[in-house]
């Protein structure tokens, strides 16, 4: 990369992981966190002490923000029924924007994100933190770029953590109060919350990766909601392809999370060819191998992510600097036809039906 400079932003607090992005940022040798933003000052106080913030880069108002620090790039990380609008807020300014998963609540509002976007001349991208997994990316590349275990046809999900609230910021440990779980938006169906809205994007989006972009016709979708909550916790999706099926789970309330000891199921993702089947953990170093030439199956170390691509802000600057893609996942395409998958599972859990796959 050249030397130049980029001035970054953080606006809105309302996912934890703006902690995480921020210390990415900080740490980039050629980034510069030029100001944050909440509506909730008591929300930004540990990013101000960690990252040594003076006042006036500081605010309450993102137009103030935008206005005084003029980033070239700004993460966002809203509730998840909030995507929309707070892009259209910042994209008029002309920043390439990174919005923290899941791409949106509804189809219909990641289109108005894709429209905002445009119009304000920056490029979008959307965070999904499984793409920094070490494993996953290199099932990929054996998968698909080396076609190891011949054509894929079949992607099964488990994805998950004992619950939203009970980790903050570098997966530091909480115990939510039951009063913590009647504030956060994860928890009102109204601002997007809920662990379909959540979480299966993951599944559905990586699996979208995993498989070239070529979607469902149709899906299949169960859902759970513990008594006393009005979001769901578990969610348990079935896809019909031209090819055949493949499966998405998603589960808050795992009996542990999977970055201290995998849980059972474990998450992670099953990826099946015409010639053998790969299994990738979360936070695994090595991945599971069948194939026809071995198939009572063996271990594949898993290579560390280099640099550029170790995490989301390295990643996006390299990409805007270079010109270079960017990784599946972060695409709109991959990401929308994640979000299609997810509408069409929230209208099956409603109706108790098959439902064909929305917005095609």
């Amino acid at each position: 990369m050249s030397q130049r400079r980029w001035k970054i932003a953080g606006i809105n607090f309302d996912h934890f992981h703006m902690g995480d992005l921020l210390r990415f940022t900080h740490e980039h040798p050629q980034a510069d966190l030029v100001g944050i933003c909440d509506l909730q000052p008591e929300r930004m106080e540990g990013a101000r002490k960690n990252f040594g913030l003076r006042d006036d880069q500081v605010f309450t108002d993102e137009q103030a923000c935008l206005a005084a620090t003029k980033p070239d790039v700004v993460l966002l990380c809203p509730s998840a029924a909030t995507h929309a609008e707070w892009v259209e807020r910042v994209a008029p300014s002309g920043a390439h924007l990174m919005v923290e998963k899941p791409m949106a609540a509804s189809l219909a509002e990641a289109d108005r994100m894709l429209a905002a976007a445009r119009a304000g001349g920056g490029t979008l991208a959307i965070n999904w933190p499984s793409v920094w997994s070490a494993s996953h990316v290199h099932a990929f590349e054996l998968a698909v770029k080396q076609r190891l275990i011949g054509d894929l046809i079949e992607v099964h999900t488990y994805g998950g953590n004992r619950g939203p609230l009970y980790h903050g910021a570098d997966k530091i440990e909480l115990e939510p109060t039951p009063e913590e779980k009647a504030k956060s938006w994860f928890y009102k169906k109204a601002e997007g919350g809920g662990s379909l809205l959540d979480y299966l994007g993951y599944g559905t989006t990586m699996a979208s990766w995993y498989l070239e972009g070529r979607a469902p016709r149709e899906v299949m979708a169960m859902t759970w909601t513990t008594p006393g909550l009005e979001v769901d916790e578990h969610c348990i999706a079935v896809l019909r392809y031209e090819f055949g099926l493949s499966a998405c789970e998603t589960r808050w309330g795992t009996f542990t999370d999977p970055w201290t000891h995998q849980p059972h199921p474990r998450c992670g993702y099953v990826l099946k060819g015409t010639g053998g089947t790969i299994a990738s953990w979360d936070y695994a170093e090595t991945l599971q191998v069948q194939t026809r030439e071995c198939p009572e199956g063996r271990e594949e170390p898993v290579p560390p992510l280099v640099a550029p691509h170790q995490n989301p802000v390295q990643h996006f600057l390299h990409h805007l600097e270079t010109g270079a893609p960017l990784i599946g996942p972060l695409t709109p395409k991959i990401s929308r036809l994640g979000q299609q998958i997810v509408d069409t599972a929230v209208r099956s859990a409603a109706s108790g039906r098959v439902e064909p796959l929305v917005g095609g």
